[in-house]
């Protein structure tokens, strides 16, 4: 039997101000000591959270709907004894008092649940703009039914006293109890979005309007008389819910993760509590702050939110979109609804999101809003082929394409993805219909049987897939200089001479001759142009590589880069740090392997940055295959070694359609200190990167250097260099592999050793003990600590005898 006073907040329509009475006589009558509860009517979410804040207990959704008639009185007598018995219940109604499913007689409206609780209707009135006329208007809503008992009327946004005194004397002539008068008050409005209120969880102001609201409600309203009001309700004669009775618990307890935080609002209470009734544990993961899942975790449940909001802090979070990633593709039992799918997509409005559902989701204006008499379009993990359930969905966004093995169906469309990921069985299930599973109890049985039979493989995801991991942990700006100490031989910086050669001294001493002139780089330019056999509108010079990614990386800014790894960090180090959310595309590297075709780079890039030859693995990519991969996206390659290789494979042509080769003459001619660089691409992004170089970035002594490194002369002297070194690289990988240290083979001239025969620490400190610097891996993505980059030196016997005291027998 439940006696909870309880009433019910209605409206003529929505906007009427049902949130604002219902929250602030919630957190009023809390104030003055009574345990309040809190139910929206309906499937939405906002306002319960609202109700969450005000009561200090979950917010619950009363859906005949979704749930069937029958079960709404057992969920309200549920709600009101749980987790403590409340003293009084307020339910908020939807829409207008009579307003329910289109097609029926008011089904799943305020009044068929007011009918079902037996509770008296407080109703609100909007006075914004009228006076005699909200009256009647109200006085016609309490006759439409006699089966509702409008007890009560607070009447809001009142204009003026005068204006509120009118309103109180209409309704007092027509029998009519006014509760409270309320007066504009915008400071605690409470602000909306496209679906409703913003979610009060998403609000850091959320806690003060409460407050706020709560004096506003005291103030203006006789909050005795909504007690007497509530007192008014009918007895159910009822049982509560109960998630045990439906429920049959499985071994182990496992853990159950659910998505919350400001971007994941969105699910019902019961949903945990069916969870929990079957004995798993549940915490949440917030993917807004949260870098890590739980380790023993054996299932995920992805609900609804307004991801899109947050899309740039949820990309930018890619440790845990990583760790997500691995853990779904391992077979992690895993749900998605709405918001859930977009977070699981390839990207969202373009920023990369986890990536385990083979579609990109993006806003548009049209509104997708209403129940959905579904079916399981197969087996899936929650359902079986056929079975019927009954969900809503809201959504302004659109995800494709079309899955082949979706999660539902109904009237000519389907929704969503029904993948088997890891085993192969079905373990992710995603799509924008939102079930109550208090009305489908079988779906979080199926669910939580999943959980206890997950038993997780390596959880290290595949290589060559997209991945979200992130700078956290790797420093980007790490570079072979800061291995070097006073006494150490100098293996770990890829300059190929100490200093330039004399002619090229020469010629930069010349170019100091007009330091007190500002820098004119055109000469530079038209050099630099004529080496490459391009227009001058097709090159910039640049202080340095580092500074060509930077340009890019602002004057361009990509909506959706993608870098390719390993490779130089500079690139993805620039476009973080220009306020992008960068994806990785990890290639899988082993010794002795040749590189990997890129041919797979997913098509939702925008961008892509790859290294040819790539630094620290030396792989040369072939021009074809690059452009293969590029379609029609922007394509940037960083050649700072490609003068030590085949040019034949160079991207540099007199036409260069979205595509953009970065150039360092740093390596080759001994120039780091100068800072010599350049690019080469397509004259309209040249142009748009050119506007945001700041002004004389090149000096005139670097000026001189590009011409000087340009002249025919010039260009035999590099070759013949790296021949000679080319020659030294395959005598040194050989004595390498003798000595039990295989490398990646290599076109540049430096070696990527595996060290692993050392054990699985890195050998870095023990080689400086020996004399030696060499560049760490572990700062490259998709690198570990057994992998050291080596400039390839002139001799090398007493290095590879180091390395090989190291070695573990």
């Amino acid at each position: 039997m439940v006696t909870t006073p309880r009433l019910v907040v209605a409206a003529a329509a929505s906007s009427a101000g049902k949130t604002t009475v219902a929250t602030g006589l919630l957190a009023a009558l809390r104030g003055r000591g009574l345990r309040t509860a809190g139910f929206k009517i309906g499937p939405d979410f906002i306002d319960p959270g609202y109700h969450t804040l005000a009561t200090g207990r979950p917010g619950r959704n009363l859906d005949p709907v979704l749930v069937g008639e029958e079960l709404i009185p057992g969920l309200f007598a549920h709600g009101v004894a749980t987790p403590e018995p409340a003293d009084l219940a307020v339910i908020e109604g939807v829409m207008g008092l009579f307003d329910g499913r289109l097609g029926t007689d008011g089904e799943a409206s305020t009044a068929h649940v007011a009918r079902l609780l037996r509770a008296p209707v407080l109703l609100v009135v909007d006075a914004a703009g009228s006076s005699r006329t909200a009256a009647a208007a109200a006085l016609g809503l309490r006759a439409f039914d006699p089966r509702i008992d409008v007890a009560g009327v607070i009447v809001n946004r009142v204009a003026s006293p005068r204006h509120g005194a009118e309103l109180a004397r209409v309704f007092e002539q027509a029998g009519l109890p006014v509760l409270g008068v309320l007066p504009r008050n915008a400071g605690i409005a409470a602000p909306s979005r496209h679906l409703g209120l913003v979610p009060a969880s998403e609000r850091l102001e959320s806690r003060a309007t409460i407050d706020a609201l709560a004096a506003h409600l005291a103030d203006h309203v006789d909050l005795d008389a909504v007690r007497e009001l509530a007192g008014l309700a009918g007895e159910l004669d009822v049982p509560a819910w109960d998630p045990a009775a439906v429920m049959s618990a499985v071994a182990g307890a496992p853990l159950v993760g659910v998505l919350a935080g400001r971007a994941f609002t969105f699910r019902y209470a019961e949903t945990t509590e069916l969870l929990r009734a079957a004995g798993c544990r549940v915490v949440e993961i917030d993917p807004l702050a949260d870098r890590a899942l739980p380790p023993d975790l054996a299932a995920l449940y992805a609900g609804g939110g307004f991801p899109e909001v947050h899309a740039a802090e949820l990309s930018g979070n890619v440790a845990l979109r990583a760790g997500l990633a691995a853990a779904i593709r391992d077979g992690l039992p895993t749900v998605a609804e709405c918001a859930g799918q977009l977070y699981l997509c390839e990207h969202l409005d373009g920023h990369p999101m986890v990536g385990v559902l083979p579609a990109s989701a993006r806003m548009t204006p049209r509104l997708t809003l209403g129940y959905r008499s579904a079916r399981s379009a197969s087996d899936t993990l929650l359902t079986r082929a056929d079975e019927p359930v009954t969900g809503h969905e809201f959504h302004r966004t659109l995800t494709g394409p079309a899955a082949e093995r979706p999660a539902w169906r109904w009237d000519d469309r389907t929704d969503g993805f029904s993948l088997g990921l890891g085993s192969g069985t079905p373990s992710l299930h995603s799509g924008y219909l939102h079930v109550h599973w208090a009305g489908h109890p079988g779906l979080a049985q199926r669910f939580a049987e999943a959980a206890a039979s997950f038993h997780p493989g390596s959880r290290g995801g595949s290589p060559g897939r997209a991945s979200a991991m992130s700078g956290d942990g790797i420093d980007l700006h790490h570079h072979g200089d800061r291995e070097l100490a006073p006494g150490l031989v100098d293996l770990a910086v890829n300059v190929l001479l100490p200093e330039p050669p004399g002619w090229l001294a020469s010629a930069i001493a010349r170019g100091t001759r007009r330091l007190g002139s500002y820098p004119d780089v055109a000469p530079a330019r038209a050099a630099l142009a004529a080496r490459h056999g391009v227009d001058p509108s097709m090159v910039l010079p640049t202080n340095g590589a580092a500074e060509a990614f930077a340009l890019i990386a602002r004057g361009l800014a990509p909506g959706r880069p993608m870098v390719v790894h390993p490779q130089f960090t500079e690139p993805e180090a620039a476009l973080r740090a220009a306020g992008l959310a960068v994806q990785r595309w990890l290639l899988p590297v082993e010794a002795a392997a040749e590189a990997p075709v890129l041919a797979d780079l997913p098509a939702w890039a925008d961008a892509v940055f790859v290294g040819n030859p790539t630094n620290p693995t030396g792989w040369l990519h072939r021009r074809d295959d690059l452009l293969a991969a590029r379609g029609d996206r922007l394509l940037v390659v960083d050649e700072a070694f490609l003068d030590a290789t085949d040019e034949a494979e160079t991207l540099i042509a007199p036409a260069m359609p979205n595509r953009l080769v970065v150039r360092s003459l740093s390596k080759t001619w001994g120039l780091a200190g100068l800072r010599v660089g350049y690019l080469v691409g397509d004259p309209e992004l040249i142009a748009r990167v050119a506007a945001v170089q700041p002004a004389w970035s090149v000096s005139s002594p670097a000026a001189a250097a590009m011409i000087a490194t340009s002249t025919p002369d010039a260009l035999a002297e590099a070759r013949e260099r790296y021949r000679q070194v080319a020659q030294r690289r395959e005598r040194f990988v050989a004595d390498l592999a003798a000595a039990g240290f295989p490398t990646v083979p290599s076109v540049a001239p430096f070696v990527l050793i595996d060290t692993s025969a050392c054990g699985p620490a890195s050998v870095r400190p023990a080689l400086a003990d020996a004399g030696f610097a060499v560049r760490r891996a572990e700062s490259f993505p998709g690198l570990g600590p057994t992998w050291i980059r080596v400039r390839v030196p002139e001799t090398w016997d007493r290095f590879v005898a180091a390395l090989a005291r190291l070695r573990k027998s």
